[in-house]
C-alpha cells in the first residue's frame, strides 16, 4: 500500500466495497497501533506493526473468523518489522507477507536471503500440517518475463540472481505461483511501478506481488488477477479466486 493512511485519503473505501473480497491482505501499512480506526462492517481486523514508526507493517481484513492468529515467524531477528500475519482455518493457512527489500547496491541482500530461508522453512512447516496460501509483496521478479527491462535491472534489488534462485527454491519446496500457473506466457502485466520516469504511464513495471499456494491446492485455483486499473499506490492489488475452502470454523 505504501501507507494505509495515505490510501485512505484516496479511493480505498470504495475499492474495498467494490471488491467485496473474503480476505484483504495488506502490506506496508506504515503505521502504529491506534493511528487509524477503520470502519469495515462484517470484517475482522488483524494488524502486525513494525517497531520502527512509519515503516513496513501488515494487516488482514477478513469476513471469516480464524481458529488462530499468529504474528511473525517466531524468530526475534525477523519479527521486529511487522512483516507476517498467519490465519489458521480448518482446511488451510492464510499468510500475508511483506518481504524485506535488499536495497540499493544489494546492501541488505545477506539479511534478505536469511529472511527467505526462514520464511521458506516457516511455510514448509505449515504446509506439512495443512495447505497454505501466502501472498504479498515478495520483492522479487522471478523471471525475465516478470519485468519490463530485465537486462538493465540485472543485479538490482529484486532481480539479483540470488533472490531469483531463492524464489525458485521456495517454489520447488512444494508451492505454486498462481498467476504463472494459469498464465505461463503472459507478458506486460506488472504489479509495481517506480514513481520515477513516468514508469506506470509507460508500463515499465515489475511483477513482485504474488499469491502462492501449496501444490495440493492447484485444482482449486479459479483465477489469479493483477488489477492494473486500480491506482492509489506504487503497487496495484492482485486477486486470487478459488473454489470454496471451508473457511468457516
Amino acid at each position: 500500500m505504501n501507507g494505509l493512511r495515505a490510501v485512505l485519503k484516496k479511493d480505498f473505501a470504495q475499492i474495498f466495497k467494490d471488491l467485496d473480497a473474503d480476505f484483504f491482505c495488506i502490506q506496508e501499512t506504515k503505521m502504529q497501533a491506534g493511528q487509524v480506526e477503520l470502519d469495515l462492517p462484517g470484517y475482522y481486523q488483524y494488524f502486525n506493526y513494525a517497531e520502527r514508526k512509519g515503516y513496513s507493517g501488515t494487516a488482514i481484513f477478513t469476513k471469516h473468523q480464524p481458529l488462530q492468529v499468529t504474528y511473525g515467524l517466531g524468530l526475534p531477528e525477523h519479527d521486529q518489522e511487522g512483516r507476517v500475519i498467519t490465519l489458521e482455518y480448518p482446511t488451510f493457512y492464510l499468510v500475508t507477507c511483506y518481504t524485506p527489500n535488499s536495497q540499493s547496491k544489494l546492501k541488505r541482500l545477506p539479511y534478505r536471503l536469511d529472511w527467505d530461508h526462514a520464511f521458506r522453512e516457516y511455510v514448509m512447516q505449515l504446509s506439512a500440517i495443512k495447505p497454505v496460501i501466502f501472498c504479498g509483496d515478495l520483492n522479487v521478479a522471478h523471471e525475465e518475463i516478470d519485468l519490463k527491462n530485465p537486462r538493465t535491472n540485472h543485479h538490482n534489488a529484486g532481480f539479483s540472481d540470488e533472490e531469483r534462485q531463492s524464489f525458485t527454491k521456495l517454489l520447488d519446496a512444494g508451492f505454486t505461483d498462481t498467476f504463472r500457473y494459469l498464465y505461463p506466457e503472459q507478458t506486460g502485466i506488472y504489479s509495481w511501478w517506480s514513481y520515477r520516469f513516468h514508469a506506470r504511464d509507460n508500463n515499465a513495471g515489475w511483477r513482485i506481488d504474488y499469491f502462492v499456494v501449496s501444490n495440493a491446492l492447484q485444482d482449486q485455483i479459479q483465477d489469479a488477477k493483477i488489477l492494473t486499473n486500480i491506482y492509489g499506490s506504487d503497487h496495484c492489488p492482485i486477486e486470487l479466486d478459488t473454489t470454496s475452502l471451508g473457511v468457516d470454523a
